[in-house]
């Protein structure tokens, strides 16, 4: 068990650190669309396919689902993919205003709001451990906020504020969204299998990715994309 938890840890640290890098590395090769970074934390589900073939068949289903489960299940996709959404947008916008340096710190404070969350809605108890990760945290943020920095004007400034207010609350967002689900799901699903689970992130991940697309096309930040393109090359 401990040599899975190592390598989940792994994975999810390399993805995130991948993942900040080449999203920081889009706008500063001329990217502008928001959408467009927001739309590629999710558009990756489909990858989780061939895991759901092997799942659905080491485990098969044999009980028959209750009609309100199958009410449900697909309400909860729909409400926790469209908040995903808007959570992947200030992610966006807080990475096109700030440093990666800057932006992994304070994404880093979503430790503190899992302890807080889980604390109130998941029972989850808080050791002292955890007090002192979130107490780190907390005085790292509020240096960023304090730092006096002479040099940039007061335009730069205000994006440097709406990048921290937007990745601060991102990060607020994703810790409130994660004890929501695990609350919600674990009422819903009867036995929380390896299927079950990748059944919620791949069709949350579909909803968060079609709300983007919608938001994509309806704002019509698509119409930039190639000449973005043609100015990277």
């Amino acid at each position: 068990m401990w040599f899975q938890m190592v390598i989940y840890s792994l994975l999810v640290l390399s993805g995130q650190s991948a993942a900040t890098l080449l999203g920081r590395l889009y706008y500063e090769k001329a990217g502008k669309s928001k959408y467009m970074a927001a739309l590629v934390q999710s558009a990756g589900f489909p990858i989780l396919l061939p895991f759901l073939y092997i799942a659905a068949r080491n485990n098969p289903t044999i009980q028959q689902t209750s009609p309100s489960k199958n009410l449900a299940l697909p309400a909860l996709y729909i409400c926790f993919g469209t908040f995903l959404a808007f959570d992947c947008m200030l992610y966006a916008v807080g990475l096109m205003y700030l440093p990666v340096s800057t932006f992994s710190l304070i994404c880093s404070s979503q430790l503190g709001f899992n302890a807080f969350f889980s604390y109130f809605l998941n029972s989850q108890k808080l050791t002292a451990l955890i007090l002192n990760s979130i107490v780190l945290l907390t005085l790292s943020t509020v240096l960023l906020v304090l730092q006096p920095d002479s040099s940039t004007g007061a335009a730069i400034e205000g994006k440097y504020a709406l990048g921290f207010i937007c990745t601060l609350a991102g990060a607020a967002g994703y810790a409130f969204l994660l004890s929501v689900e695990q609350l919600a799901y674990g009422k819903a699903l009867k036995r929380q299998t390896m299927k079950e689970i990748l059944n919620v992130i791949f069709y949350e991940s579909m909803v968060t990715t079609c709300a983007l697309l919608v938001g994509l096309f309806g704002s019509g930040e698509w119409r930039s994309l190639k000449n973005e393109m043609e100015d990277s090359n």
